[in-house]
């Protein structure tokens, strides 16, 4: 698919994510299996020195081309790694996160977002970023999503965004209604209008992006058996059902609130396309635990496409060259699918 997209839509924007983690070199190693693994063109928002350095470390031979704009990423990415150069401040040293990096991490990601916005790459890749060294250093965003929703605002004047977070593999697709926060704040932040909000974003985005014409969604409860009918936990009576309702009402293909210690296995997986989680864990454990290298981080309702691997920094093996680029490529490649998705359909739809 890599070569038809080529013809049909921009290269993806790649961010460098922290460069103290394995982003680097996980890059380095989806541009070395570019041929075999039909990696679409990319150009990477990063430090073209930390990149060099990086790769002379682990050991590969990746020739690479600073680039002045996105799209002459199609244009060398056969050959050569291109780079968008986003300076750092201070000399990268694996395992070793520096906060006077931070603002070339952000950087390197307002960059990638503004050329996709401006239609000169396609989708939005990022590599991970580690929120404790981004916030030492000024970020005043709780993660990644929260950031890219107030990016999207910016350069959707007026519109108000509202981003969800999806994580989405062969096996399992699944959303967390509440993400970076406390455990103890999260039965507070679980409204309806938060759920009719969430699961609206995630039907549609389920419709268009992912090609599923009724798609059907499982909503877990907060408490232990889904609240064993008020027993457990009131959450699940006053709040989850009567939203779920209200969304049956118009018409969605929805169930719950299920016992989230029973949606997860293989049979109860067949019933359902997406599963709405009420926090992070509920929902990140047992994707993890059946994608850990596969797993690809999908941001839904942002006017752009945004993927990302599932995973961390990684900072106890950074430099080590062992690092699996598997997710990297697969999020690479659902990026690239997804842009195609979305292009065809504003072809459809005449805009």
């Amino acid at each position: 698919m890599a070569l038809a997209a080529q013809r049909r839509i921009a290269p993806l924007a790649l961010t460098m994510g922290e460069p103290a983690g394995i982003g680097l070199e996980i890059t380095l190693a989806a541009w070395r299996d570019r041929l075999q693994r039909s990696v679409p063109p990319f150009v990477f928002y990063a430090d073209p020195e930390a990149v060099r350095a990086r790769a002379r470390l682990i050991g590969l031979k990746v020739p690479i081309e600073v680039v002045d704009r996105a799209e002459r990423a199609a244009e060398v990415f056969v050959d050569r790694l291109p780079v968008r150069p986003v300076r750092l401040e201070a000399e990268t040293r694996p395992g070793e996160p520096d906060p006077a990096n931070a603002g070339a991490v952000i950087a390197a990601i307002e960059g990638a977002v503004a050329a996709v916005a401006k239609g000169e790459a396609a989708a939005l890749v990022t590599n991970p970023i580690a929120k404790s060294v981004l916030q030492a250093g000024g970020f005043e965003h709780r993660g990644h999503t929260e950031f890219l929703e107030h990016l999207a605002e910016r350069h959707q004047a007026g519109r108000r965004i509202h981003a969800v977070m999806m994580l989405v593999a062969d096996q399992l697709r699944v959303v967390p209604l509440t993400v970076h926060m406390p455990l103890a704040d999260v039965p507070k932040a679980i409204t309806r209008g938060l759920i009719l909000d969430t699961v609206r974003v995630t039907w549609e985005a389920l419709r268009r992006d992912l090609g599923l014409p009724l798609p059907r969604i499982a909503v877990t409860g907060l408490n232990p058996h889904a609240g064993e009918a008020g027993t457990l936990g009131r959450e699940e009576e006053e709040v989850i059902a009567p939203a779920i309702e209200e969304l049956r009402s118009e018409g969605l293909s929805i169930t719950g609130p299920h016992s989230a210690d029973t949606l997860f296995h293989a049979a109860a997986r067949a019933g359902y396309d997406a599963a709405v989680a009420m926090y992070h864990d509920q929902a990140l454990i047992p994707f993890k635990t059946l994608a850990f290298e596969t797993g690809v981080n999908v941001t839904l309702g942002l006017p752009f496409v945004r993927t990302s691997p599932d995973h961390g920094t990684a900072f106890d093996i950074a430099g080590e060259g062992r690092a699996s680029p598997e997710s990297l490529i697969a999020a690479l490649k659902l990026a690239e699918a997804l842009a195609v998705s979305r292009a065809k359909g504003r072809r459809r739809d005449g805009r």
